[in-house]
């Protein structure tokens, strides 16, 4: 694969990929600080609540007589004075009640946010510039990424990206905002206590860091499996006919538990990392409980500090602040997750295109169809040549045949026209401008592609062929239909051209597939037809089928065929025989068949009469 659109693990580093994330963060700053703003509201009245709790016990105990001194109201207020003890305690309780619903409904108002952002925002939008980029990428790049891996970091990946900025990045600031809060309040009620208190917080994060960095490796290798995983599904999904017909469903099945296994075993060696990691920062946390009410205790047994708004309110405000602490597990996790998909998704995002759209591409109104290669030599690897030095002049509207034995570069020389992969060496020419020059849609859309397996999606036959062309009318459609000699079959369904086709169209013959291929190509009316081997899989009579449509389809259009069939060949106008990359031979049917060469031979395989 070309170093252009390569993908690595270690070309981005954690550094530059929290640069990454935090550009991305960015983009959605607003809704980021929505979040934040929530989550300070929220706290500001989780520590009033805990202040009106504690404020309640010190008014109950006055008024039991258990202290002397009447407990001081926040911000100077008091209580009216014909009001009695009771009527102040349940002021006090209705506060709370008040201020416990205010929090659910703005706990409420912090999910949604929170839903919207990373369902509806992040998630949609990444998926989407992932998947755009992957459509611009060349086939070079799909020939070297194994398709579990492809659809692994469009979907498992990006959602580990997005953990970055909602379980991540606003979760430190919310930690960062959440122990500064707990910290000052905790600072004005008794500095000594809290010193004390929170004497385990550096021993926490050394551990937290030192879990970070072990866990990290772990998570690369998680993704690797998992690629596997869903590599070993894709296969199994496309070559099941295969498998069922070779009696090898309890082989690919133990080839599945394996991978399934790796993935388990995987998981639960990060599980047990995190289980372990877990309970000790919670025990570490609880150390702090157990000074508290050492040394807490102490100080509201010799009045220094009052048991409601000061032992009550600290003890609430150190378990706040000891489960943000608790959360550095999770957190840890959840920063190593996402920079192990994050990594993944950028260097796709990173990759090169290798085939780039021109600054000022042509872009003409009509296209002839003239092609000239001159000089083209191409590989996919350094060092393994595909194509030697091919030289060629097509006339527009001219029919040439070409004929090779498997891996001699046929299909690659089609590519070449419609730029799928730009050669190494060489012009490739259309209507006399390189197609280096060409605006990259207008020369595709001249170019009528149809494979040797042709891909239909689960969607009407009618939407099939328009595929190429949304806007198209029903009567078009129909007319495409006619050209490839597809009509009559279509309209021998059910449903005609509203029949929903399955995965691949596999419920149609291979030749019925082939047609509505050549429909939907015909359908873009191209200047230039690519036909890839139609025939290669189909019976005879199909064959004739197929041939009537091409021979309709290619009329007043420069038309390639590659065949291995020198039926399919005999009505060209031309016959290229390619051998190891190169053009061996040259010229029409009945001039190759008298000549000595590969072309003779393969007629004399196929019983076809030769002369001299």
């Amino acid at each position: 694969m070309s170093a252009n659109e390569s993908i690595t693990t270690t070309e981005l580093s954690n550094a530059k990929v929290v640069v990454r994330l935090l550009r991305l963060a960015w983009n959605y700053r607003g809704w980021c600080a929505a979040m934040l703003v929530l989550q300070a509201v929220l706290m500001g009245l989780a520590v009033t609540l805990v202040q009106v709790g504690g404020l309640t016990i010190d008014v109950i105990r006055f008024h039991a007589g258990s202290s002397a001194l009447p407990p001081s109201l926040p911000l100077g207020f008091v209580f009216p004075v014909a009001w009695a003890p009771m009527q102040q305690v349940i002021s006090l309780v209705v506060a709370m009640i008040v201020i416990a619903i205010l929090r659910a409904i703005l706990n409420y108002a912090y999910a949604l946010t929170s839903g919207t952002l990373v369902q509806r925002k992040i998630v949609v939008d990444l998926r989407a510039a992932v998947y755009a980029k992957l459509q611009r990428l060349s086939l070079r790049f799909y020939s070297d990424q194994p398709v579990g891996t492809i659809i692994n970091r469009v979907t498992g990946d990006v959602q580990a990206t997005r953990m970055f900025i909602d379980g991540v990045l606003v979760q430190l600031s919310i930690l960062a905002m959440s122990l500064i809060v707990y910290l000052t309040f905790m600072l004005r009620i008794h500095i000594g206590l809290t010193i004390a208190c929170l004497m385990t917080t550096p021993v926490i994060w050394g551990i937290s860091i030192r879990f970070s960095q072990t866990v990290r490796p772990m998570y690369d290798r998680t993704r690797q499996l998992f690629d596997d995983l869903v590599l070993r599904i894709a296969e199994s999904s496309d070559g099941v006919a295969v498998i069922k017909t070779l009696g090898r469903q309890s082989a690919e099945t133990e080839r599945f538990h394996r991978a399934n296994d790796a993935v388990q075993s995987q998981q639960q060696d990060v599980f047990a990392k995190v289980s372990n990691f877990g309970p000790l920062i919670g025990f570490l946390t609880q150390v702090n409980l157990v000074i508290l009410l050492i040394y807490g205790g102490y100080l509201t047994s010799i009045g220094t500090l009052a048991l409601g708004t000061g032992l009550i309110v600290y003890a609430g405000l150190l378990q706040q602040f000891s489960n943000q602490v608790g959360n550095l597990s999770g957190l840890a996790g959840s920063i190593q997750q996402s920079l192990t998909g994050a990594r993944r998704v950028f260097e796709v995002l990173d990759a090169n295109e290798e085939v780039k759209a021109p600054l000022d591409p042509w872009k003409p109104d009509r296209i002839r169809g003239d092609i000239d290669l001159h000089g083209v030599w191409f590989e996919y690897q350094p060092g393994t040549t595909v194509l030697k030095d091919i030289s060629l002049h097509i006339r527009a509207g001219e029919r040439i045949a070409i004929l090779g034995a498997v891996g001699q570069g046929k299909s690659t020389l089609l590519s070449l026209i419609p730029r799928f992969f730009d050669p190494q060496c060489g012009i490739v020419e259309v209507d006399g401008v390189d197609v280096r020059q060409w605006d990259l849609k207008t020369l595709r859309r001249s170019v009528g592609l149809v494979l040797q397996e042709p891909l239909l999606l689960s969607n009407t036959i009618g939407a099939n062929i328009a595929f190429g062309v949304p806007g198209a009318s029903r009567e078009q459609v129909r007319m495409a239909a006619r050209l490839a000699v597809a009509h009559d079959f279509i309209m021998d369904l059910p449903d005609g051209y509203d029949t929903m086709l399955g995965e691949f169209g596999m419920s149609l013959s291979g030749g019925q597939r082939q047609r509505l291929a050549l429909a939907r190509a015909i359908l873009t009316d191209p200047a230039i037809l690519l036909l890839d081997d139609p025939v290669s899989a189909i019976d005879p009579e199909t064959e004739h089928e197929i041939m009537t449509a091409m021979e309709t389809a290619s009329a007043g259009r420069t038309t390639f065929i590659v065949a291995h069939r020198l039926s399919t060949l005999r009505g060209s106008d031309r016959v290229l025989v390619i051998d190891e990359g190169a053009i061996v031979q040259e010229g029409t049917h009945a001039e190759l068949v008298r000549q000595e060469g590969p072309y003779r031979a393969v007629a004399q395989s196929q019983g076809i009469e030769v002369t001299k």
